[in-house]
């Protein structure tokens, strides 16, 4: 996919395993890469791993708070110029309890981590695409959005509420020539989910290599007419 080696991609959640996965892909591609965490250590180490692949640099950002937010994406567009693809890869799970036990800050936890950090980074970067003329957009859902399961409701509604978003931006914007659109992964193959899950089949579980490669097919040309979607990836889990 040499079409990338001119294109500006932000990648959240870069320190991440599926953030991770997702800028090698591009790097090996050439694309001009924006990494965006909180981790400062892990953003660095995700830096080091695209150098002499691409052109990277890393930004430290809160994707909680809209200044934060708004800084890093101003940041980018002084270095870069523009953004062609945001990958808004940052996010997380967590377990909680019966939703009559479930108190304020769980629930904020989910929906901020999951959903509003997707909201800051669109509201920033759309204006920038529209100025540019178009871009992609590619959010991360979960199966868990498509079907509530016990003792994982704010999970559930936070990725139910990324499906929702996707929608929304892809209805507003299909005349801009901005496609969004999301993924729902299955269980993903991480270090953290194989220990949490010892006894699993993890053969059955998604590589982040292969949800990557989905990612980037939905922000290339090939998917030109695909706007709205939510393309589930589970694997055989």
């Amino acid at each position: 996919m040499t079409e990338f080696k001119q294109s500006v991609v932000v990648v959240t959640g870069a320190a991440g395993n599926l953030g991770g996965a997702v800028a090698q892909a591009f790097a090996q591609q050439g694309a001009h890469l924006a990494l965006i965490d909180h981790n400062a250590d892990g953003l660095q180490a995700a830096l080091e791993r695209c150098e002499g692949q691409a052109s990277a640099k890393a930004f430290e950002t809160n994707l909680i708070d809209p200044a934060s937010v708004n800084k890093s994406i101003d940041a980018i567009l002084e270095s870069f110029g523009k953004i062609d693809v945001l990958a808004n890869i940052a996010g997380g799970f967590r377990m909680g309890p019966l939703i009559q036990d479930t108190d304020d800050k769980d629930w904020n936890f989910m929906m901020d981590l999951n959903a509003r950090s997707v909201f800051n980074t669109c509201r920033r970067a759309i204006p920038a695409m529209l100025d540019n003329g178009g871009g992609r957009i590619i959010n991360v859902s979960a199966r868990a959005a498509e079907q509530g399961k016990g003792k994982m409701g704010p999970y559930c509604a936070s990725k139910a509420a990324v499906l929702t978003l996707t929608e929304s931006l892809a209805a507003e914007n299909k005349f801009n020539n901005i496609n969004v659109n999301c993924i729902l992964p299955g269980t993903i193959d991480t270090p953290q989910n194989r220990k949490d899950m010892p006894d699993a089949d993890f053969d059955k579980w998604v590589p982040p290599a292969a949800l990557a490669d989905v990612v980037m097919f939905l922000a290339s040309h090939a998917a030109r007419c695909v706007t709205g979607a939510a393309v589930p990836v589970y694997g055989q889990s």
